[in-house]
């Protein structure tokens, strides 16, 4: 089965990093050094967190690590509730992302790290570390009870276990996980550095991608390099010649999310807003992450505000999204902007209609 280049060519040692260099070196820099803290890696989608932490564990426990397989672990509930969860792992360590159980997350976080952490290794190598490496992604979803335990877990079980923390926005992550973790922010690379990047992999297909093309792709993706290799291999599949500077085609989540917008700007009523509803659900059950749904749509909106709403939009949608961070029911609050919005902007026509 063929590879996606996203997955083909992504580095597997922290020498191999196209960018942020110097972060690779003090990274290699930290993993010579026997006392290897927990790490938090934080920074937008698409930047290159999880790619940092592979080529970790590579440095700390070699080639190992990349045979990967994928399992199903089931975990007992207070209430005698069994719950299954998807880890991805090897010999050295174990991938896991609690927030996929919901409200259940504080029982794998205690359960499942502390069965890891009892268990030692079989064998011994070179460069075998006396710990194993447990990875939790999407930490910021998780509940604060789980993070509260997770902080609990970090201290009693750090001599047999070390956890790598990946998240995209540091603050919903408690103060007491980031004081026990070295804090480590991957920032978005940079519109040169992604379209120098596609031009490298193209040069590997040995394909020929023009500059413009490369530059205008690198510009519609907001840093996120994962998406800009998708998109560039998408264009390969639609035409092989990529040296023409042509049109970079938009996902159809984004074209969908524009049609809500136009549908919630065209008219402002109960059906409206239930079809709109429709939308969200969508959306949503479409593996659509609810903080992307929300920030689209208010760009979308805004394009068609007339500035003298737009703060006030602006706050609401702030507003929304901090309390969409604090629940589970990411509809409810998506829902709740959208009302808002067309209220706002019903009574904002009905003041200009007066004034004529």
């Amino acid at each position: 089965m063929s590879l996606l280049w996203v997955d083909k060519y992504r580095p597997k040692d922290l020498s191999s990093l196209d960018y942020h260099t110097q972060q690779a070196k003090e990274l290699k820099n930290l993993v010579a050094n026997s006392d290897f803290p927990h790490l938090l890696l934080y920074g937008p989608s698409g930047a290159g967190k999880k790619t940092r932490i592979m080529c970790i564990l590579r440095e700390l426990f070699g080639p190992g690590v990349e045979r990967l397989k994928t399992e199903t672990v089931t975990v007992t509930t207070p209430s005698n509730k069994k719950i299954e969860i998807t880890t991805v792992n090897s010999n050295y360590h174990i991938e896991i992302n609690p927030s996929d159980v919901g409200i259940y997350d504080r029982v794998v976080v205690m359960d499942l790290i502390k069965n890891i952490a009892q268990t030692q290794h079989i064998g011994s190598t070179n460069n075998q570390r006396n710990f194993k490496v447990v990875l939790l992604t999407e930490v910021d979803n998780l509940t604060k009870d789980a993070q509260h335990a997770l902080r609990r877990t970090m201290e009693k079980y750090s001599t047999n276990c070390r956890l790598i923390l990946c998240v995209t926005s540091l603050s919903p992550v408690i103060p007491a996980v980031q004081s026990r973790c070295l804090l480590i922010r991957v920032s978005a690379p940079s519109i040169p550095e992604i379209s120098k990047i596609l031009q490298v992999t193209c040069k590997k297909e040995d394909l020929t991608i023009s500059p413009a093309l490369a530059e205008k792709i690198a510009k519609t993706v907001n840093g996120n390099l994962r998406r800009a290799l998708l998109i560039c291999e998408a264009c390969k599949v639609e035409n092989k010649n990529l040296t023409t500077d042509r049109e970079v085609p938009e996902p159809d989540w984004k074209k969908f999310i524009e049609k809500t917008a136009n549908l919630i700007t065209h008219k402002q009523s109960i059906d409206n807003l239930m079809t709109v509803r429709e939308h969200l659900y969508e959306l949503l059950t479409n593996g659509i992450p609810p903080e992307i749904i929300l920030k689209e749509l208010l760009i979308g909106l805004l394009l068609k505000c007339d500035k003298q709403i737009i703060p006030q939009v602006v706050r609401d949608a702030a507003l929304y999204e901090h309390r969409m961070t604090q629940g589970n029911k990411h509809i409810v609050h998506l829902e709740a902007f959208v009302t808002k919005f067309m209220c706002i902007y019903q009574e904002h026509l009905s003041s200009l209609m007066e004034g004529f």
